[in-house]
């Protein structure tokens, strides 16, 4: 590869930033809006269609993150060989991305369990009330962590990506670089 990589970084950067985005205002917008339902039985339908709209945006930009992710990794072999702290920050973000993964596909499973009980009244799209089944009661309150989860495990791979931008940087920091002329101006 080149050692520009702008093409693969903004495919790695943009899956990300639509796989965080998309998952969080779903989970504050989405279920917010249709737990808001006037009729108890709109309300998981309502957000059942909403996520299958997203579901096949979500796995474009999990795939193009993937897919820019894995060229910067090739593209950085020589750097992630010679920095420990770049091999350490590529190991977490691979070990929090497949919790990611993990935790998009049972939300969607569990998603799609509530969606076949879509015609039941509930409180909210992850309260059950009273007189939902069990099933779609465990469904809901394990939904109600997961939705959660992957927006918290993608922000995580937001900060470490910006850690990683930082440790690309010629100096250890603006501090450091304003130390450094100082230093220079000050020796003549």
């Amino acid at each position: 590869m080149s050692s520009r990589t702008t093409f693969f970084r903004s495919l790695h950067d943009v899956g990300l930033a639509a796989w965080f985005g998309g998952n969080l205002m779903g989970a504050v917008g989405l279920n917010g809006a249709a737990a808001k339902a006037r009729d108890p039985r709109e309300r998981l339908s309502l957000s059942s269609i909403g996520w299958a709209r997203w579901a096949p945006v979500q796995l474009v930009a999990m795939v193009i993150h993937g897919i820019g992710g894995i060229a910067l990794i090739v593209d950085n072999k020589a750097r992630l060989s010679a920095q420990r702290e770049a091999r350490i920050n590529t190991a977490v973000k691979s070990a929090v991305t497949f919790a990611a993964i993990g935790t998009t596909a049972a939300s969607a499973v569990v998603g799609a369990k509530m969606a076949s009980n879509a015609d039941e009244g509930t409180r909210g799209v992850t309260e059950p009330d009273e007189s939902s089944p069990d099933d779609l009661a465990a469904a809901q309150r394990l939904q109600k962590v997961l939705q959660w989860a992957t927006p918290v495990l993608t922000g995580v791979l937001l900060v470490l990506a910006a850690q990683q931008g930082e440790q690309q940087r010629p100096f250890a920091g603006l501090l450091n670089a304003k130390h450094s002329l100082l230093s220079r101006f000050a020796r003549r």
